[in-house]
């Protein structure tokens, strides 16, 4: 069994490889600044980014955990996830609020993704 881990840093890798499965790390936005549709978009184009590093894209995804700060933007978050997500493809999927780390993050996603 080989692991293969990117992006590695002190407390994380961004992308671990292991038997044919992605794991991703939370994913947030770099601007906090954006509201959250831009938030949102930001996440979305990171885990794109990343899935396609490790060799994979979101229609290959198993599950997902979404962290959002206010409940109320849940509605706005579903929209653009539903719009991102390819027919057919919905993971197993979690959706909490949550208090973040970083008081300006609205929005963290966690994927984990077949090869």
């Amino acid at each position: 069994m080989t692991h293969i881990r990117k992006r590695t840093g002190e407390k994380l890798s961004r992308i671990v490889i292991h038997n044919e499965t992605v794991y991703l790390c939370g994913q947030i936005p770099v601007d906090v600044s954006a509201d959250i549709v831009g938030q949102t978009k930001a996440v979305l184009a990171s885990i794109d980014d990343d899935l396609k590093e490790a060799g994979s894209d979101n229609s290959k995804m198993l599950s997902a955990l979404i962290h959002v700060k206010d409940n109320s933007d849940v509605a706005a978050f579903n929209e653009l996830w539903n719009a991102w997500l390819p027919e057919g493809c919905a993971p197993a999927r979690t959706c909490v609020q949550s208090t973040m780390a970083n008081d300006d993050v609205l929005v963290e996603v966690t994927v984990i993704a077949a090869l």
